[in-house]
């Protein structure tokens, strides 16, 4: 059916089945989305139309002369879509005073009805700058994203017989000897508390709401790494019914190391990448200048370094100070979006004229793949 031929009453349950189908599995997101966008926008033209034909009637009950009108419904004129909306810049100027007084009506003046509960939905720029923010850390732009609801549990194959070449007329194959394990990412909420001068509060919309959540997105896009790296740094070397084992190797920096520890991945590990802090990466590097080596310390695959490793020199034996491995195996699972909000407080430290911000972003991680990730450690030192 064509959307104009809809009744408000039918176009109300579509947007309750939409809220509906969007929790199944296979359910294509971006035309939901799509089309309760434009529902939406259907029932804000019905109703637009309507006000104007109930003010000419009020006009003519108020017997304000003689009334010869014609009534235009603008369909032609398509109405901003929420996107539109907080792209603008008075969605901006007010979602600042928001920030800063927690006011939040002419935020929600400016959106359409169903915006009127719920958290107030940020301008778009700033969904950008997260988005910006994982994209250009080398790290986080490698893992598996996902948005389930809630607790996700995640299956995955602890042994297994490999797969088997059956003749047409031979005898039944028999059957596979699995063991599977699940691991239940839980969400937690990520907290960094940044202070600013109260001097921030005197800059304009745009200015203001990227200055705040520029600090805020960078630190908790930092401890959102260093979690995931402790996922691993953390897994046991064997698997068990609730989590992915991650295997050791237990050697000195050398040109032999990062090979050596690569051949522990299983075929599975694709983008294999090296992990370790800048100081332990001049560790290689020594060592392959020590010996006179000519050839890569690291086998040709991409370092990435990070703080989140301790380096080697200050780790004790065992100690993890790299990671070889493919880190789609690591997941983040955003079961309110990845979104960062905020709550602004200009008051517990005003005889500072210091401004407290706290971001808090909810999100679930672990190690979710077996086979996608080798841990080197400390051997114990020379004697």
């Amino acid at each position: 059916m064509e959307l104009k031929e809809m009744s408000v009453e039918e176009i109300m349950e579509r947007r309750s089945a939409i809220a509906e189908e969007i929790n199944a599995p296979e359910a294509d997101l971006d035309a939901l989305e799509a089309e309760a966008r434009s529902l939406n926008e259907e029932l804000e033209t019905r109703k637009a139309a309507e006000e104007q034909r109930q003010n000419i009637r009020d006009a003519v009950a108020s017997g304000a002369g003689e009334v010869i009108a014609e009534i235009k419904e603008e369909r032609n004129e398509t109405p901003m879509t929420d996107m539109e909306i907080r792209s603008s810049e008075a969605y901006i100027d007010a979602f600042a005073k928001y920030i800063k007084t927690g006011n939040d009506d002419e935020c929600r003046s400016l959106l359409t009805e169903n915006n009127v509960s719920g958290t107030v939905a940020v301008p778009a720029f700033v969904e950008e700058m997260v988005r910006t923010a994982w994209e250009n850390d080398e790290i986080l732009s490698r893992v598996r994203k996902t948005y389930f609801r809630g607790n996700h549990k995640v299956m995955f194959e602890r042994s297994g017989d490999e797969a088997i070449v059956h003749s047409e007329g031979s005898s039944a194959i028999s059957e596979e000897n699995l063991l599977l394990g699940i691991v239940e990412l839980k969400p937690e909420t990520i907290k960094k508390v940044v202070s600013f001068s109260t001097e921030a509060e005197t800059m304009g919309g745009r200015a203001f709401v990227e200055y705040i959540y520029d600090e805020v997105i960078k630190r908790i896009t930092l401890k959102a790494v260093k979690e995931g790296i402790g996922d691993i740094v953390s897994a046991s070397a064997s698997h068990s019914g609730s989590a992915v084992g991650i295997p050791v190797s237990k050697v000195a920096p050398s040109v032999v190391a990062i090979p050596g520890a690569a051949c522990n991945l299983s075929d599975e590990a694709r983008n294999i990448v090296v992990i370790m802090n800048p100081l332990t990466k001049k560790e290689f590097i020594d060592a392959q200048a020590a010996g006179s080596f000519n050839m890569d310390p690291f086998a040709g695959l991409p370092v990435l370094t990070t703080s989140a490793l301790s380096a080697y020199s200050t780790l004790s034996e065992n100690g993890v100070y790299a990671i070889v491995g493919d880190l789609d195996g690591l997941q983040f699972n955003y079961p309110e979006g990845d979104g960062v909000s905020i709550i602004y407080d200009n008051t517990t430290r005003k005889k500072e004229d210091i401004v407290e911000v706290l971001g808090r972003q909810y999100v679930a991680h672990g190690v979710t793949a077996p086979g996608r990730f080798v841990k080197l450690t400390k051997p114990a030192a020379a004697t």
